[in-house]
């Protein structure tokens, strides 16, 4: 079952040259264009990519808003069927069926790399739309976003280590990385080099970098005092056990449904939002190539998710709600009076 229908405009269909189901769905152009990843990976049926791309939409329209971005949210699903082999020509056409697809919105829609798609794949994207950004920077573009993407966790980790062990630096602190894909290595790597100590998990057990090592199922019970999740989503749900006091990470849609917020409140952990903690690439990657910024003023821009995750964790503990809770009506309040932060 799909997601009750708050969304501006979906677009859904097969495509013409591969076959495969596509869609992009824009849940709000409030503040701007809608901006958000192209995301491919296969999907029991078309009707769940369905489900997926609006709920990440949905989400991208909170995270822009919340970062400040003259941009509302959107998402693209490539669904791919199961049992389908995406060889270099089938990938090839179903990028062009993509292409087509975002150039018929006429920029109301921009998409760059998700799970599943490179920067590589935005440059053959290119040659159907020009609404595509993270190209390589062989290319003009800024190329992977990765590195922005981590230097906004690590700030909103500072704002939480802070909040909640009146900290100023990482030092011996025991994080746990669940995750070590581009952004979650980069994050355990930055941890470690300000002297946390790190222990990591991931599916692939090649990655551990060098990290002491858990496996995925006991991560997020170890014992810690910040957990990082860094993979993929639907992780917190009501009864997960988590002993760290501190869970603040990239990975999208982290919680099973929003009231998991006030389950984790009220058993002492403070979670920052992921829309929040992962808004660094979105930051960068969108102010630097359709805002104009320079590198050095994007970064500064990435680096103020740490003022943004410090408000919201005092406005929570005086009003005494949810980090959640205060995130969102930051949102609304941006998107009702349609205002962004001036770039």
């Amino acid at each position: 079952m799909v997601e009750s229908w708050e969304h501006e405009e979906v677009v859904a269909r097969r495509g013409t040259r591969s076959g495969i189901p596509i869609m992009v769905a824009v849940h709000s152009r409030a503040l701007g264009p809608a901006a958000g990843g192209i995301r491919l990976r296969e999907y029991p049926t078309w009707q769940d990519g369905l489900t997926d791309v609006l709920r990440l939409s949905k989400g991208m329209t909170y995270k822009n808003a919340v970062a400040g971005l003259p941009f509302g949210g959107g998402k693209s699903v490539i669904a791919l069927p199961p049992g389908v082999t995406l060889t270099a020509s089938l990938r090839a056409a179903v990028l062009a069926d993509l292409g087509e697809l975002i150039e018929s919105l006429d920029g109301s829609y921009v998409g760059g790399p998700d799970v599943g798609t490179t920067t590589a794949d935005m440059l053959t994207l290119r040659e159907s739309t020009s609404h595509v950004f993270c190209v390589p920077e062989s290319h003009g573009g800024t190329g992977s976003s990765s590195g922005p993407t981590a230097a906004g966790v690590l700030a909103a980790l500072r704002a939480g280590v802070r909040a909640v062990f009146g900290a100023s630096s990482f030092t011996g602190l025991r994080v746990v990385v669940i995750g070590m894909g581009s952004v979650g290595s980069l994050v355990a790597q930055g941890l470690s080099e300000s002297g946390a100590m790190v222990t990591v998990s991931d599916v692939d057990t090649s990655r551990s970098n060098g990290f002491p090592w858990v496996d995925v199922p006991d991560a997020m019970s170890t014992r810690a005092d910040v957990i990082v999740p860094a993979a993929v989503g639907g992780v917190l749900g009501p009864t997960t056990e988590v002993t760290a006091p501190l869970v603040v990470g990239p990975a999208n849609n982290q919680l099973t449904a929003d009231p998991v917020a006030e389950v984790l409140a009220a058993r002492g952990i403070v979670w920052v939002p992921d829309f929040v903690a992962s808004a660094g690439g979105v930051i960068y990657t969108l102010t630097r190539e359709l805002e104009g910024l320079t590198h050095a003023e994007a970064m500064a821009r990435v680096a103020t998710i740490d003022d943004t995750v410090a408000a919201l964790l005092t406005t929570a503990a005086t009003n005494g709600t949810t980090p959640l809770t205060e995130a969102l009506a930051m949102a609304e309040q941006r998107l009702t009076t349609r205002e962004a932060l001036v770039l």
